[in-house]
């Protein structure tokens, strides 16, 4: 507001130089001129005047006037540009404009009074009487459109009327400013609204009396809220408004709420800390009547050109109950959050990440401020840090540390590497020449080092960072050396072979021994350094087949093509018995070799049995030419009918018995314009089982069953189509995917409680979209659709184990109305899985929603309605009952 007006004084200053004009029956009554001093009349010339004589050596004491313009000023009309040299009036007149420097004004007339130093601008009336070509003042981005102006020049002062201006999201018409000079402006009649519509707002606050400093502050007397044109009840005596560019600190008003089983409590209160331009914070609170509360620590922080990121800390006290009864308890739960990117172009040789999400296990079942319900389904909570860096060295070398966590919500199981190192050298090729093409065995034969050393943790959640957590930690290091070559036979066929060595540096091994007192093995820690070398071979040929069958070019199918990858392979892996120790399984003196004191390493151990295996595998893909249902089309359409169909087993060349692996068959595909995924895999074991459900050396055919028997099996089906075909959604649930859940909406939509400003659709809230007649109007709506089913016969159960289906659909009933649904049912279990209703009202500048979970562990229903702009989001009701859980 300060700048417009601040504008609209540059604006008039401008004007005066000559480039208004302006009709009497629309301009604003005209106040006293000031009277000048000293006014000479300069057409009256004396004799004396004449006929004295000019020293040229003797300077004018009096300074020369300075020039009013720094620029020149460029002016036109539509109907034309009067001179009024008895008046001392420029008038320009219809769509006139004026151009000086930065600032631009168009208006109906404009008029410069050059005698008095004022300048107007105003509204003229159009062929049916009414005002038009409203003043438009722009300075830069700013601009200022009331319905006249007035503006002395000399005094700097201005009278504005009906001015419209804009501060950020606030929008202003005040009946009448007065500019006293350049740094206190007077408004009266004033109206603040974030509606775009300044004229005819759906809300605003209304106010008699402002004081506005540019760049620092406003002040208002009596203010009254008016929505729809009706005054409110709600007012304030008086407020001040710091006014800045720059974001500032201040208090973050909580929202009311109730609980049964914890009281009536105020939520996401506190206060936000604008540290500077780089990195903000929130410190949010909830606390309940019966002592329960919550705090949680809000950050972003952003460099431009060179990373960005945001830290959530929140952590909960619950209580249940009251202390002394029964079912009283009390829970401490935490979370935290982290999410960093660095900009690649920083350092393209450098990079740094970061995806965190770690806490307790049922910090989102139990939490008091649920910031997503469709993460209290989730079952995985994951993390991981890194930071990479490329030497361009010859060979290149690349080098990682990353620290990963996942954590299992359900068995409270953690497992993290505290951190991974990886480092690995680029292939060399010895036997190649440095210009011209690898061709043949030898040239194609390369080396490469990589090492890994992992320090890997595994805990539970109530020893997470305690002692116990480190104690049982496990070190070690893996070298390998792959040494491997590729080269073509008999033309078609594609053979690679490699030699893997393998080095493995522990610092921690196991021995056995018997303890007679408990009559039982044990295995006794040994600290030390130790370590065990292995080696393996493998080889694969391959090659590709096509074949097409042709139906006719007449015909609907044109030709379907078939691509067959069929693949051999054979590793070889020697037995590594040496390292085997003996031991006393039972005190008898009788001793046994079937451990290695490296079990439980995290690279694993050497293996005690030599492993001589032949895979085979076969791909397969098929794709039709389809004639196009456009005729002006040439060439036929391509239609992908198989996208995968996958075949694989092994022989084992060494067993005694069993020695073909179950086949396993998987397959998937896209039907419906890519719209659906269907994806499919089944096991197929070529032996029979016995009574104890044993896998037995015997053909399942020559036990009287088919030729394989089927164990597993399973499909998935994901379907995603819209009334906006070939749009991808603008919103996804970020907040949800980075709290482990689904980026989609089939586990409800995310909510966060902190600020239901957002829209829980995929429209974004600044999106316009035209509005045709009732008739014509298109309802846009969107679907997903998902299924899962698994048969389950490893013992000759013959079962279905699961079978679900689960939808998500969202349509606009109205183009300000939006309904949405997030459902599912369980054929095995007989129930209808998490659903969630959704609706929401579009309301201009307001915008309103309720969310309805009916039924579930996380039955919960909440309202709101408030102002969409930040600057009042404290403006609002936000009405809700959350699940009423039991603490465990």
């Amino acid at each position: 507001m300060q700048r417009n007006l601040f504008n609209i004084v540059f604006l008039t200053i401008f004007l005066t130089l000559g480039i208004t004009k302006t009709y009497p029956q629309d301009l604003p009554p005209k106040s006293n001129p000031i009277p000048a001093k000293n006014q000479v009349d300069s057409t009256k010339i004396e004799l004396t005047d004449l006929t004295k004589v000019i020293d040229s050596t003797k300077k004018d004491s009096l300074k020369p006037k300075k020039s009013f313009l720094d620029g020149k000023i460029k002016r036109k009309a539509v109907d034309y540009e009067k001179l009024d040299q008895k008046k001392k009036l420029i008038t320009l007149y219809n769509q006139a404009e004026v151009y000086y420097q930065d600032i631009e004004l168009k208006s109906g007339i404009i008029v410069i009074d050059y005698q008095k130093d004022e300048v107007y601008a105003g509204r003229i009336k159009d062929s049916t009487g009414k005002y038009s070509q409203r003043p438009v003042f722009k300075q830069g981005a700013n601009v200022v459109e009331p319905d006249s102006i007035r503006f002395n020049f000399k005094t700097k002062k201005a009278l504005v009327w009906n001015s419209r201006s804009q501060q950020g999201e606030m929008n202003i018409k005040a009946a009448i400013t007065k500019k006293e000079n350049d740094s206190v402006y007077f408004m009266k009649g004033a109206r603040f609204t974030t509606s775009k519509d300044i004229d005819n707002p759906e809300y605003y606050f209304q106010t008699n009396r402002v004081k506005l400093v540019p760049g620092k502050k406003v002040v208002v007397g009596l203010t009254n809220m008016v929505i729809a044109d009706v005054p409110t009840p709600i007012a304030l005596p008086f407020a001040f408004f710091p006014m800045t560019d720059k974001a500032r600190s201040g208090l973050i008003m909580p929202t009311y709420n109730d609980s049964n089983t914890r009281g009536f409590s105020l939520q996401n209160g506190g206060y936000y800390f604008a540290l500077s331009d780089n990195y903000d914070l929130a410190i949010l609170g909830d606390y309940y009547t019966n002592g329960s509360y919550g705090i949680r620590f809000e950050s972003s922080y952003a460099k431009r050109y060179k990373f960005l990121g945001n830290i959530n800390v929140r952590f909960e006290n619950l209580i249940q109950s009251e202390r002394g009864y029964p079912d009283y308890s009390r829970a401490n739960n935490y979370n935290i959050q982290w999410t960093h990117s660095k900009d690649g172009k920083s350092n393209p040789n450098s990079r740094f990440s970061a995806s965190v999400n770690l806490g307790s296990s049922k910090f989102f079942r139990q939490s008091l401020n649920q910031v997503n319900v469709g993460s209290t389904l989730n079952n995985t909570l994951s993390s991981s840090i890194s930071y990479s860096k490329t030497f361009n060295s010859v060979p290149q070398v690349n080098l990682s540390l990353t620290a990963t966590h996942s954590q299992n919500t359900n068995t409270e199981q953690i497992n993290m590497t505290l951190p991974t190192l990886q480092m690995s050298v680029d292939r060399i090729f010895p036997f190649a020449p440095k210009d011209g093409i690898k061709k043949g065995f030898f040239k194609n034969i390369n080396l490469q080092y990589n090492l890994r050393g992992e320090n890997r943790i595994a805990t539970t959640d109530s020893l997470f960072f305690k002692s116990e957590m480190f104690r049982d930690a496990k070190l070690g290091f893996q070298h390998s050396i792959p040494l491997s070559t590729n080269f073509k036979v008999f033309k078609y066929f594609s053979a690679s072979t490699s030699v893997n060595y393998n080095e493995v540096w522990y610092f921690k091994t196991i021995q056995k021994e018997y303890q007679a007192t408990t009559n039982q093995v044990i295995d006794k820690e040994v600290a030390g350094f130790d370590a065990f070398r292995t080696y393996s071979f493998s080889a694969g040929l391959g090659t590709t087949i096509y074949g097409t069958f042709n139906f006719g070019e007449k015909k609907k199918i044109q030709a379907i093509r078939h691509v067959m990858r069929p693949n051999v392979s054979y590793s070889y892996t020697p037995s590594f018995e040496k390292y085997y120790d003996t031991y006393d399984p039972d005190g008898s003196g009788t001793m046994r070799k079937d451990y290695t004191r490296f079990e439980g390493g995290i690279f694993g151990a050497p293996g005690k049995n030599m492993s001589n295996n032949v895979g085979f595998s076969l791909s397969n893909t098929f794709e039709a030419k389809v004639t196009e249902k456009d005729s002006t089309k040439t060439e036929p359409k391509k239609v992908m009918l198989l996208n995968n169909l996958n075949f694989s087993t092994s022989y084992d060349i060494t067993a005694d018995s069993l020695r073909w692996a179950p086949m396993r068959v998987s397959g998937g595909t896209q039907l419906f314009k890519q719209k659906m995924n269907v994806n499919f895999a089944a096991t197929l074991d070529p032996y029979a089982i016995n009574n104890s459900g044993q896998r037995i050396n015997t053909w399942n055919i020559d036990n009287g069953g088919s030729l394989f028997r089927m164990t597993s099996a399973n499909m998935t089906l994901n379907y995603s189509f819209s009334s906006m075909d070939g749009k991808e959604s603008n919103k996804k649930n970020e907040q949800g995917k980075r709290n482990g859940g689904r980026e989609d909406d089939l586990f409800g939509t995310n909510t966060d409680l902190s600020d239901r400003r957002q829209s829980q659709f995929d429209q974004d809230d600044d999106e316009e979209k035209p509005v045709s007649e009732f008739f014509k109007y298109e309802l846009p709506w969107d679907m997903t659709l998902a299924y899962s089913i698994t048969y389950s016969n490893a013992r000759r159960e013959q079962e279905i184990t699961g079978n679900s289906v689960m939808i998500s659909m969202n349509t606009d009933l109205t183009p300000k109305w939006k309904i949405g649904v997030s459902t599912g049912y369980d054929f095995v279990q007989k129930g209808v899985t998490f659903t969630q209703f959704r609706f929401e009202r579009d309301l201009l500048s307001w915008r309103m929603d309720f969310n309805w979970v009916p039924f579930g562990d996380n039955a919960y229903w909440g309202f709101f309605i408030g102002i969409k702009s930040g600057v009042l989001s404290d403006i609002k009701w936000d009405r809700r009952s959350l699940p009423d859980r039991t603490l465990r």
